[in-house]
C-alpha cells in the first residue's frame, strides 16, 4: 500500500505542467544605434557622476541623503514586504508540520444514541500533522515566480527613489548656488546704485542735478534693493528643500565651491540606447509585467483539480496515564481532491481579470521605454542648447558691460544725459541675473542627463544608503 501511495506521487509530479503562458519580453520600437560606443558611454554614466563637480561639499551632501532620507527608507521597508510575501510563497513548495495537543472533560446525554447513565468522562490528544499540495498544474510555481517579479520590482522602485534623491540633491544644491551668485549681483547691484544715490542728492543740495535726475537714481536703487529680498526668500525655501531631503528638519545649507567654479562634467556626444535598459523604472516595469503574466497561471490553474496529502501521527486517550502507551498512539495518511464544478463564472471573472492586468502592463511597460527616449533626449537638447544660449548671453554681459563703462564715461565728459547710464546699467543687471540663470539651468540639465540615463552610478550609491537590503 505504501509502495503505491509513494509510486503514485512521483508519478504525478513527474506529469505535473506548468499552466499559464510563459513570459517573452514584448518587442519595442528603439531608435537606431548611436554614435558613441556603448563601452565607453557606460564608462561615463557608471561613475560618481556628481563628483565631477569637485565640490567636497556637494559630495557630503549626498552622502548625508543617501544615509538619511525618509523616502529612501520607506521604499526599502517596502521592498522587506514582499521579501516576507516571497518567503510566504516559497513555503507552499514544501510539505507544512503543525502539532496540536486536545484535553477536554465531556459528559454525553442520557437522551442521545447511546442512551444510559454514562459518568462524565477526560479525553487527551496529542499529535504532529503534516499536509502537502502537489503542485500538479503549476499554480505554485507561477504563484512564486510573480511573488519574486513584485519583489525585484519593489528593489527596482527603491532604485528609482535612490536616482531621484540623489538627481534633486544635486540639482537642488546647483540652484542654490546659482540663487546665491544672483543674489551676490543683486547686492552689489544695490550698493553701487546707493553710492550714485548719495552723490546725486548731495550734487540735488548743491543745485548741479535736477530733482528728476535724483528721483531716477532712486528708482533704479529701490529696483535692485526690491531684487534682494525675493531671492532671499528663495534661498531659504531652497534650503529647506534640501534639508527634507537630507532627511533633516529646515536648516541652513553649507556651501562650497561658487557656480563659476563647479567643474562642468562631460557628456558624450551620442549614447547608445542600451544603456536605458539600466533605468530602474523600466527594470520595474518589466518585473510588474512578469508578475502579471505569472498571475494568469495562478488564476487559470483553478480550472484544475487540488490535491493534498495528509498525515497524522499522534496518541490519544480517556486515561492520561495510558496517554503515552503503545495502544493509545494513532497514525493516519489519507489524500484530498478538490475539483471545481459550476462555479457559476467566478474562476472565468479571475483569468479575465488576469489576462487584461497583463495586457495593461505590457501597454505600460512599452510606454516606460518609450518616456524613457525622451527624458534622454530632452535632457541632452537643453545640455546642448542651453550651452549655446548661456554662450551668447555670456557675450551679452561682456557688451553690456562695455555699455555701461562708455555710457558712465560719456556722462562725466558731459556728452549724454544720465538716462543712458542708468539703461546702460539696468540692461546690465538684468543681463547678469539672465544669465546666472542659464548657467543654472544648463547645470540642472546635465544632472538630468545622468538621471534620464540610470547607470551603473546606482550601484556606488547603494553601497552607501543605509536602505541597501544587503547591509
Amino acid at each position: 500500500m505504501r509502495n503505491a501511495l509513494f509510486s503514485g506521487i512521483i508519478l504525478l509530479l513527474l506529469c505535473s505542467c506548468t499552466i499559464g503562458p510563459d513570459y517573452l519580453r514584448p518587442a519595442v520600437e528603439t531608435p537606431p544605434a548611436w554614435t558613441v560606443p556603448y563601452e565607453a558611454a557606460a564608462d561615463l554614466i557608471d561613475m560618481a557622476w556628481w563628483q565631477q563637480f569637485d565640490d567636497p561639499v556637494l559630495n557630503d551632501l549626498i552622502a548625508t541623503g543617501l544615509a538619511n532620507n525618509l523616502d529612501l527608507m520607506a521604499a526599502a521597508a517596502r521592498v522587506d514586504q514582499f521579501l516576507g510575501q516571497l518567503r510566504t510563497t516559497r513555503a507552499e513548495f514544501f510539505p507544512q508540520f503543525g502539532a496540536g495537543a486536545l484535553m477536554s472533560r465531556q459528559d454525553d446525554t442520557d437522551t442521545g444514541p447511546a442512551p444510559g447513565d454514562n459518568d462524565a468522562y477526560s479525553f487527551y490528544q496529542g499529535a504532529l500533522n503534516a499536509s502537502w499540495e502537489i503542485d500538479l498544474w503549476g499554480r505554485v510555481r507561477r504563484a512564486n515566480e510573480a511573488a519574486r517579479a513584485e519583489l525585484l520590482a519593489n528593489e527596482a522602485g527603491r532604485r528609482s527613489v535612490l536616482l531621484t534623491l540623489v538627481s534633486n540633491l544635486a540639482s537642488g544644491y546647483v540652484k542654490l548656488r546659482g540663487l546665491d551668485r544672483q543674489l551676490e549681483i543683486a547686492r552689489e547691484t544695490e550698493l553701487a546704485y546707493a553710492d550714485s544715490l548719495r552723490i546725486f542728492r548731495l550734487r540735488h543740495q548743491h543745485g548741479t542735478v535736477s530733482q528728476v535726475e535724483v528721483s531716477q537714481v532712486e528708482s533704479e536703487y529701490e529696483n535692485a534693493r526690491q531684487t534682494i529680498p525675493l531671492l532671499e526668500a528663495q534661498i531659504a525655501q531652497q534650503e529647506h528643500l534640501l534639508s527634507l531631503l537630507l532627511g533633516q528638519s529646515p536648516q541652513a545649507i553649507p556651501r562650497g565651491k561658487a557656480i563659476d567654479e563647479l567643474h562642468i562634467p562631460g557628456i558624450p556626444a551620442g549614447l547608445p540606447s542600451q544603456l536605458l535598459e539600466q533605468r530602474p523604472d523600466i527594470i520595474q516595469a518589466e518585473q510588474a509585467l512578469i508578475a502579471a503574466n505569472a498571475r494568469i497561471g495562478v488564476a487559470r490553474a483553478l480550472y484544475f483539480p487540488s490535491i493534498t496529502l495528509t498525515g497524522a501521527l499522534g496518541t490519544s486517550s480517556i486515561d492520561s496515564d495510558l496517554l503515552f502507551e503503545g495502544a493509545s498512539k494513532f497514525w493516519q495518511v489519507g489524500g484530498e481532491v478538490l475539483a471545481p464544478i459550476f462555479t457559476f463564472g467566478a474562476i472565468e471573472g479571475q483569468v479575465m481579470t488576469a489576462e487584461a492586468v497583463q495586457r495593461e502592463t505590457v501597454y505600460r511597460y512599452q510606454q516606460a521605454i518609450i518616456a524613457s527616449f525622451r527624458d534622454v533626449e530632452d535632457a541632452l537638447v537643453a545640455t546642448t542648447k542651453g550651452r549655446d544660449s548661456q554662450a551668447a548671453k555670456e557675450r551679452r554681459v561682456r557688451a553690456l558691460s562695455t555699455y555701461a563703462r562708455l555710457a558712465r564715461q560719456q556722462y562725466d565728459a558731459g556728452t549724454t544725459s544720465y538716462l543712458q547710464v542708468l539703461d546702460a546699467n539696468r540692461s546690465l543687471f538684468s543681463g547678469q541675473l539672465d544669465y546666472v540663470q542659464t548657467q543654472t539651468a544648463v547645470l540642472a540639465s546635465l544632472v538630468d542627463v545622468y538621471r534620464s540615463m540610470g547607470g551603473g552610478w546606482l550601484d556606488r550609491a547603494d553601497s552607501a544608503s543605509a536602505s541597501n537590503p544587503v547591509k
